[in-house]
């Protein structure tokens, strides 16, 4: 482990130094709190050993210092002439624990054990919230993606139903998702509902939940995807290939926020933000009969409208770095270079598939190609032969 120690007293830094590299951790000193302040914001340390009684920066400002800078190492306050308040006002401002002198060697032992295991574990999460928030991200710098950035970001705080548009393949889930990631309702379910792969015989199960002995396979009680999501976000995805029977139960949700499940006749109360997605053309659906008109009202107090690949052909080199990245963090595949005459080829493809076909076509030519992927390789590979 890093450990930084930071005290005025030579001493007791040379008492802490040598009973810490003893214990095999790696240790820096710092004699006062400027100095101090500087290094620990340099040095990327596991723990921080600090005196609260310095000069030209006591301890107290120091922690402030390394708060609002956003440290992340647990900060161990140290103190001879130490108080109930004055522990209380460390560990207040993000102390992790205060020991006071002299030091006892166990409490120092022990309390750098938990202090790294705190640490460690938040450091892991943010490294885990980072690649899930990567693996979400809506890539592209292009008007129209920029556009949709603005809007999401300026939604997602709200309980406004969205209904996103586009093709199959453009990112719809992507942009539901960071609708999700952007509001107060992050930390709870995020549920996601295909109603294009669900029969219309099991939707309404699904998506409402149903009672044991409801039918002849219900062998136990079911809790659908609006329960699963109470409290968070529900995303109808393909919506427009739901039932006209399941579509004026949907509406009875978003009306009373209750739902019956089926075989039961009893209202359960559910608090969810539903954010919809669909390939069709709602107006000409209602037109023809197949989408309920006041459900669509429901769903669309704010239309966002993905554009396909072709339409923002400028993305398609951020897009495919990204990918490489990707593939290569999921695969352990070496990464790819790509010319620059490589990505105008890929631009004056068509790319029917938009994005998921552009995913596709990376991972193909990073197993097929070597280290650098060259226009020949697109020419070459970025169709597939029948």
């Amino acid at each position: 482990m890093k450990i930084l120690i930071i005290d005025d007293e030579k001493s007791i830094r040379n008492t802490l130094k040598e009973i810490l590299e003893f214990e095999g951790h790696e240790i820096t000193l710092a004699a006062d709190g400027q100095e101090g302040v500087e290094t620990a914001l340099n040095g990327n340390f596991d723990a921080i050993f600090c005196d609260i009684k310095m000069p030209n920066m006591d301890g107290i400002e120091v922690l402030d210092a390394l708060y609002k800078a956003q440290c992340e190492s647990a900060i161990i306050m140290i103190s001879g002439h130490g108080s109930i308040d004055t522990a209380v006002e460390c560990i207040k401002k993000g102390a992790f624990d205060f020991i006071q002198k002299p030091l006892d060697l166990n409490r120092i032992l022990i309390t750098l054990k938990n202090a790294t295991d705190k640490t460690t574990l938040v450091k892991e999460t943010i490294s885990l919230k980072k690649k899930v928030y990567s693996k979400n991200e809506i890539i592209g710098e292009s008007d129209s993606i920029k556009h949709i950035k603005e809007i999401v970001d300026r939604v997602a705080p709200t309980d406004a139903r969205v209904l996103i548009t586009g093709s199959n393949g453009t990112g719809k889930e992507l942009v539901a998702r960071r609708l999700h990631d952007k509001s107060n309702r992050a930390s709870k379910p995020f549920i996601e509902v295909n109603c294009a792969a669900i029969p219309s015989e099991l939707i309404e199960s699904e998506l409402f939940g149903h009672e044991k002995g409801a039918f002849t396979s219900a062998v136990k009680q079911h809790k659908g995807k609006f329960e699963q999501a109470d409290g968070g976000t529900l995303f109808l995805d393909e919506i427009g290939d739901m039932s006209l029977a399941a579509q004026a139960k949907v509406l009875r949700v978003l009306q009373e926020n209750k739902l019956t499940r089926v075989g039961s006749d009893t209202d359960i109360s559910v608090k969810v933000r539903v954010v919809a997605a669909t390939n069709k053309n709602l107006t000409e659906e209602i037109e023809k009969g197949n989408f309920r008109e006041d459900l669509y009202h429901r769903l669309s107090v704010i239309v966002i409208h993905v554009p396909t690949l072709a339409e923002r052909k400028d993305d398609i080199p951020l897009l495919v770095d990204h990918f490489i990245r990707q593939i290569c963090e999921e695969t352990g595949m070496t990464k790819r270079n790509v010319a620059p005459e490589a990505y105008q080829e890929l631009k004056n493809l068509p790319w029917t598939g938009n994005i998921r076909e552009l995913r596709n076509v990376t991972e193909r030519l990073m197993i097929l190609c070597s280290d650098t992927i060259t226009k020949e390789d697109i020419v070459a590979y970025a169709t597939p032969s029948i």
